[in-house]
């Protein structure tokens, strides 16, 4: 007897590989019934704070078309994949067309379990899978700065994607098998340093998606965490931060990796790109001193692995 063309097995592989994708926006409309925002929860000092978690956790270069001179946060970046081309959705507080509708809890739940409002499942590339370990405090300001944002009315444009990826519902069998939420909870036998550098490392930062191979089912390889990979995002390599002196940041002094991530140079002198210049110029040049060396602190005291 003949074998199905295309079996539930094929299915949940082609999705696992497309995880790693952009995390599709909600459904027009959809954020409309979970009631009205806390505008208490909205102050000047939550704004503020919540404007240093947007940079933190690297919101900005993903929902901002820059290329085509797009309005902040608006949506409509075009990433293109071999699984076909993805649209990042409008995070502006634009009812309509933006998050203007979502609850603190709607954020959370984007965050933390990969669901949208209407319960969808969202691709894991948005990276809840790293974004599950955010504080309460971190998810609430992020919520007060975006509710905070002027409201831009941008239509998001649906992901033009080939079957089988388009069969979201197999995302859940993608959860179950690779996506483990929690909060973080730090190591009790390392100091607040290390700690903070672990939390922005490895939840808010989420480093581990970009510089951690993935497997067959586009799940995370944790053995081999922050090893680097032949094939990140985009199909590009991504280099090893760990501290291995051959293949690693092993001969990097602290103090190269803070200048790195506020600058983009590297010790040799030369420039980062590609996305890592995204990264630094949205993201980690905005953090603090402190935020940086505690990484540097962090990616120093990781055991060292070789590759990729």
């Amino acid at each position: 007897m003949a074998r199905p063309a295309l079996s539930l097995t094929v299915l949940a592989v082609a999705l696992g590989l497309v995880a790693f994708a952009v995390a599709t926006g909600p459904r027009r409309g959809a954020a409309q019934t979970t009631g009205q925002p806390a505008a208490e929860s909205v102050t000047g000092e939550s704004v503020a704070r919540g404007g240093y978690v947007l940079h933190a956790a690297g919101c900005l270069s993903c929902h901002t078309d820059s290329k085509n001179n797009g309005e902040p946060l608006a949506g409509g970046r075009v990433l293109p994949t071999p699984f076909g081309t993805f649209y990042p959705p409008n995070i502006t507080p634009d009812r309509e067309t933006g998050i203007g509708g979502w609850t603190l809890e709607d954020l959370s739940r984007a965050l933390r379990e990969g669901r949208a409002p209407d319960g969808r499942h969202y691709y894991p590339a948005f990276p809840y899978t790293s974004y599950t370990g955010m504080t309460d405090q971190d998810v609430a300001d992020l919520w007060a700065y975006l509710m905070a944002q002027p409201p831009i009315a941008r239509a998001n444009r649906a992901h033009e994607l080939p079957l089988p990826f388009r069969f979201r519902a197999l995302l859940g069998l993608w959860k179950a098998l690779f996506f483990e939420p929690g909060r973080f909870t730090g190591d009790s036998a390392k100091d607040a340093t290390w700690n903070r550098g672990a939390y922005l490392v490895g939840a808010l930062g989420h480093c581990g998606e970009c510089h951690t191979p993935r497997n067959a089912l586009g799940g995370m390889d944790r053995s081999r965490r922050l090893a680097g990979t032949a094939k990140g995002p985009q199909g590009k390599k991504v280099p090893n931060i760990t501290p291995d002196p051959k293949e690693g940041i092993g001969d990097w002094r602290e103090s190269d990796i803070t200048f790195f991530l506020k600058t983009g140079f590297l010790p040799d002198g030369d420039v980062a790109g590609g996305a890592m210049a995204e990264v630094i110029d949205d993201g980690t040049s905005h953090l603090t001193d402190a935020d940086r060396a505690a990484i540097a602190v962090y990616l120093r005291g990781l055991d060292p692995l070789s590759g990729p």
